[in-house]
C-alpha cells in the first residue's frame, strides 16, 4: 500500500504524485475525468439515483452551496456541473439563489438535466408568505420550478407552509416536497395533517453523529433521508481521524471519499460542499469501490449520537 495516499490531509492526498492517487482522483465508474494543462473536462461522471416515494429519480450525491457567496458561488457552480453534479442544494437564507442561478446560466446545461433544490426559511412560514417566498426563489435562480422544496426548520406555521407547498405540488411548480432539520415526532405531527407525504427530511448526517434512530424512521415512513454537512465541516478533526484514515488506506483512497461511499452504502442522499475544483471531483468519484461489513462497523463506533453543531440547533 502506498504510504503517500494516507488521509492526514485532503490537500496532501490531491498533491500526491503517485498512480494510484491519480487513478482515484480521476477515475470512475460512469466515465473518465482527465484534467489537462488547461483544465477541461472531457467526461463527467455518472451518479447513481434513488427513486422518491411519489416516483421522481433523484441523484444519490449533490453539491451543496452553504456559505457559498458572489465571489465564489457562480464559479463553483459552473465547476460542480462540469464534472457531473446535477444535484443543487441551495436555501433562502444562504442568500446565494441568485449566484447559483447564474451559475446555471453560465454552464450552458440543459434545465431538464438538473435537480435543483431550495428551502423555504422561518420568516417566510404561512401559506401566503410561503407561495411568495417560493416565487422569489424561482425569479433568484432563473427557473420556472424546483425539483424539490423543503421547509428549513419545524418552526413557524408549519402547517400552513405545509399546504401552499402541496398546492405548489399540485400545480406542478414542484417535483417533490419536503422538510428538513424534522426530529421524528415533528414529521409524525406532521404527517398527522398532510395530504401528501413528505418525500425528503434533510438532516444532519455523519460518521460523528449517525442518526441511526431517525433513519430507522424515515425507512418505516416512506420517506428519504438526506444528510447535510457529510463532512460535519471539518469538526472533531475529521480529516485527521486515524480509524477513517486506515479505512482510507486500506482501499486507496481519501477519508472524503470514505465518508461519502458510507453514506451511499446506509442509502443516503450527501451534499459536500467543497469550493476547491479538485474536491469536487475527488468526492463524485466513489462509485468503484466498496466499503466492506468490517468496515461499516468500524466506522459505527465513531458515533458521539449528538449534533456537531449546537449552536445551530
Amino acid at each position: 500500500m502506498n504510504k503517500t495516499i494516507q488521509n492526514v490531509n485532503r490537500r496532501d492526498f490531491l498533491k500526491t504524485g503517485t498512480k494510484a492517487a491519480a487513478a482515484t482522483l480521476f477515475m470512475g465508474t460512469g466515465g473518465s475525468i482527465l484534467l489537462g494543462a488547461c483544465n477541461t473536462v472531457q467526461k463527467t461522471v455518472s451518479i447513481p439515483t434513488v427513486t422518491l416515494n411519489n416516483g421522481v429519480a433523484m441523484p444519490m450525491l449533490g453539491y451543496g452551496t452553504s456559505t457559498l457567496n458572489e465571489n465564489n458561488c457562480n464559479q463553483c457552480i459552473v465547476d460542480a456541473i462540469s464534472v457531473g453534479y446535477r444535484l443543487l442544494d441551495t436555501a433562502t437564507i444562504y442568500g446565494n439563489e441568485d449566484f447559483v442561478g447564474n451559475g446555471i446560466k453560465r454552464s450552458g446545461i440543459q434545465r431538464d438535466q438538473l435537480f435543483i433544490t431550495s428551502k423555504l426559511w422561518v420568516d417566510d412560514s404561512g401559506f401566503e408568505s410561503s407561495r411568495k417566498a417560493f416565487q422569489r426563489s424561482l425569479d433568484r435562480l432563473g427557473t420556472d420550478y424546483l425539483d424539490l422544496y423543503l421547509i428549513h426548520r419545524p418552526r413557524g406555521d408549519v402547517r400552513g407552509s405545509w399546504k401552499a407547498m402541496e398546492e405548489l405540488y399540485s400545480e406542478g411548480k414542484i417535483r417533490a416536497i419536503g422538510v428538513s432539520n424534522f426530529e421524528p415526532h415533528q414529521l409524525d405531527d406532521l404527517l398527522t395533517y398532510a395530504s401528501i407525504k413528505p418525500a425528503i427530511n434533510q438532516i444532519e448526517n455523519h460518521v460523528f453523529f449517525q442518526q441511526h434512530e431517525a433513519h430507522a424512521h424515515l425507512k418505516e415512513s416512506g420517506i428519504q433521508m438526506q444528510g447535510w454537512s457529510p463532512f460535519a465541516a471539518g469538526r472533531n478533526n475529521i480529516f485527521n481521524n486515524e480509524t477513517l484514515a486506515g479505512i482510507a488506506e486500506k482501499h486507496n483512497r481519501s477519508i472524503a471519499q470514505v465518508c461519502l461511499r458510507w453514506h451511499y452504502q446506509r442509502g443516503i442522499i450527501a451534499i459536500p460542499r467543497t469550493s476547491q475544483k479538485a474536491h469536487m471531483i475527488q468526492n463524485i468519484n466513489i462509485w468503484d469501490f466498496e466499503l466492506d461489513p468490517t468496515d461499516m462497523q468500524t466506522i459505527a463506533t465513531l458515533d458521539l449520537n449528538t449534533t456537531q453543531f449546537p449552536e445551530w440547533d
